[in-house]
């Protein structure tokens, strides 16, 4: 060993908590960064997000489905805090491994980077200037990562406490600089895409009043003081299930929408276009495909809107089209059957309002596809802009590639809203209440069945359409004790729903829906 070797001082090493720190620190600037780029372009184009959409563009159809069932409309907040908290961890772990040395650190953020910018090629929404957002989040990430590891305390430090002071002063002003700017990135980025919102386009849509307004609801479509939901759902109320992390904002100015393919005439609309011609109103239930037996994946509103035969007539569908590849503006896509779309006795919409409002942002805003008797993922594209007339064989949209049924009819289903599962009540007289649905074949009865005991029919609200659900309820005797009740329902095609029990994929659910209470 050399003299010049023996002088040499060991190379220095971070603190672990320090060089974490490092990590976590870099990554939020790096967040925010691309965040305020994104702002410019499109919120989509922010790496976090884009990277959320492909994890769910990714994720098995099974457990995207057990996501929904399980967190219900919060399956979107469970997703971005998994990834935070994943990110977070990683983060601090590529710190730790540059103790020594920033280039584990260096090459793991940089990883990140090129994984967004990954995930932001692949949104079929982008375009390629939308690869600054994570291009700026990688050149950010490294610098202040490469910035917090020169400035972190070392080890060997400890022995020289004046230094050790300052550098731990020094670590901890530019930890905070780079909180407050990637606070200040962050925010400006949410500012700027604010201005984007659609929230003022949609106020100034105001009161739709349709030309042909949907027949009144009867007073007796509901039983909710018996325990049934109201017969229209209230708009905040309305389910919500689709695979946007954040709501697209579209302007009514902006918008436009465009049916092409097989037809004779290639048509493009504006929201004007719609806007000014006469609207029609309509009481319809939707279903969606990810509702569980006994599920509230199910609401009912008046939509209103135009014919979508009447667009597709104008267009003309030419012999052998088959479906509508339907587009919405965030890349998501749906194949409703041309032959749905045709019929005029199903009712059809490019629904542009619900409940006489505009539809609310998160329902399709500034417009959606509605069709009876389909589940929403091959009948309700929301914010809808393209429409290709094509075949099944030419086109397979979002779900139908990742093994979904095509032509997805809903199910003869019902359900038990009261009582509760589990719930005590007392012995004698109990009331039972529900809804049932068939869309579109309508519900022609509804029976239910105490324990082992026979099957007895229930008393039906008013029929408003085919298209609609119905309420229910009875009441029955029952002893002290705990007891377990069965509902069923009978469409006016004369199937009874099937007691065999299957889950939602690939074609919706099967199964009687039940709940035990306990009568005192």
């Amino acid at each position: 060993m050399t003299a010049t070797e023996v002088s040499r001082p060991a190379p220095s090493r971070l603190r672990l908590p320090s060089a974490a720190w490092c990590g976590v620190l870099a990554l939020l600037a790096a967040l925010a960064a691309g965040h305020l780029v994104a702002s410019f372009v499109s919120i989509n184009a922010s790496p976090y997000l884009a990277v959320g959409n492909g994890a769910i563009d990714l994720t098995p159809v099974r457990l995207k489905d057990f996501a929904v069932r399980t967190f219900g409309t919060y399956d979107k907040l469970v997703l971005l805090s998994g990834m935070a908290a994943v990110m977070a961890v990683a983060s601090a772990a590529a710190g730790m491994l540059s103790a020594r040395s920033p280039r584990p650190g260096v090459a793991i953020i940089a990883l990140f980077g090129v994984v967004g910018g990954i995930a932001v090629y692949a949104r079929p929404d982008l375009s390629a200037v939308a690869l600054l957002a994570p291009l700026a989040s990688l050149v950010v990430g490294v610098a202040a990562f490469v910035l917090l590891h020169r400035l972190a305390p070392r080890k060997q430090d400890a022995s020289k406490h004046a230094s050790a002071g300052s550098s731990r002063r020094s670590f901890l002003l530019g930890g905070a600089g780079i909180v407050v700017g990637a606070g200040a990135l962050g925010g400006a980025g949410q500012l700027i895409s604010g201005t984007r919102d659609a929230t003022a386009s949609r106020a100034a849509v105001g009161k739709l009043m349709p030309a042909t307004a949907a027949p009144a609801i009867p007073a007796d479509a509901d039983f909710a003081k018996l325990g049934t939901p109201s017969f229209l759902t209230p708009n905040p109320n309305f389910y919500r299930v689709d695979t946007a992390l954040s709501v697209p904002q579209v302007r009514t100015e902006d918008w436009s929408l465009r049916i092409h393919g097989m037809v004779g005439k290639e048509r493009t609309y504006t929201y004007a276009d719609i806007r000014n011609r006469p609207l029609v109103e309509r009481t319809i239930t939707m279903t969606c495909v990810s509702n569980e037996v006994g599920g509230d994946y199910v609401s009912t509103s008046d939509f209103i809107g135009v014919d979508l035969a009447d667009l597709l007539a104008e267009a003309g569908v030419r012999p052998g089209a088959q479906q509508l590849f339907c587009t919405s503006v965030d890349g998501w896509t749906s194949g409703t059957p041309v032959a749905a779309a045709l019929d005029r006795g199903r009712g059809a919409m490019l629904a542009i309002g619900m409940n006489r409002e505009p539809l609310p942002l998160e329902h399709g805003f500034p417009a959606r596809l509605v069709t009876p008797g389909l589940y929403g993922y091959v009948s309700a594209t929301k914010w809808v802009v393209d429409i290709e007339v094509t075949t099944w064989k030419a086109r397979q949209a979002y779900w139908l590639k990742r093994g979904w049924g095509e032509q997805a009819p809903i199910k003869t289903e019902s359900r038990i809203d009261t009582p509760k599962g589990f719930a005590t009540v007392p012995a004698g007289a109990v009331r039972l209440a529900g809804i049932a649905w068939a869309q579109h074949n309508g519900i022609e009865k509804v029976e239910v069945r105490v324990d082992s005991g026979t099957w007895q029919p229930v008393t039906l609200s008013a029929e408003v359409n085919l298209n609609t659900w119905r309420m229910w309820w009875t009441q029955i005797a029952v002893k002290p004790g705990t007891h377990q009740v069965f509902v069923r329902a009978t469409d006016k095609t004369g199937h009874t729903q099937t007691d065999q029990r299957a889950g939602t994929v690939p074609d919706g659910a099967t199964g009687w829906h039940s709940t035990t209470f306990i009568a005192a």
